[in-house]
């Protein structure tokens, strides 16, 4: 049986201003309904994603900012850089890992090197950018797959 993540939730402070940052990143807006003052829920869905994140007003019981490594998957990072700066995002420059699991460490640790991977091999180059809550996303370059990740 396939099972596909379709969605995560994103704990946020303020709804509004979340969805104003997302939505300025280009995310299509899925849905905003409102039940009462004890619930709200938001989706919104990156361009090109099967995947959405929501968030809202009782939703969940995480803290804001509590959500760390969440991937996009990009297959030119240069490009999305570009793309996320002009949008307005806070990213870090592209970097590589001097030493694997370099990419879960803060911008300017030692675990990660500055520049894209070597030859830009696949899986190799990231960014990453924090929402305004502090929620951490982590951008990766893929431009092949492995077998059976296709």
């Amino acid at each position: 049986m396939d099972m596909k993540l379709e969605v995560v939730v994103v704990p946020v402070s303020d709804v509004d201003r979340a969805k104003q940052f997302y939505k300025g990143l280009g995310w299509r807006e899925d849905a905003d309904f409102v039940a009462d003052e004890d619930f709200r829920i938001v989706q919104l869905t990156p361009p090109g994603s099967g995947g959405s994140i929501q968030f809202g007003v009782g939703l969940t019981p995480a803290p804001p900012g509590s959500l760390r490594g969440m991937y996009l998957v990009v297959d030119d990072i240069e490009a999305a850089r570009a793309e996320l700066t002009e949008r307005g995002a806070p990213v870090s420059e592209v970097f590589h890992e001097a030493r694997l699991g370099g990419r879960f460490r803060p911008v300017g640790a030692p675990e990660r090197e500055p520049g894209p991977a070597t030859e830009r091999q696949t899986y190799g180059s990231f960014l990453s950018f924090d929402d305004p809550d502090g929620n951490g996303w982590i951008v990766q370059e893929i431009t092949s797959r492995l077998p059976g990740r296709e």
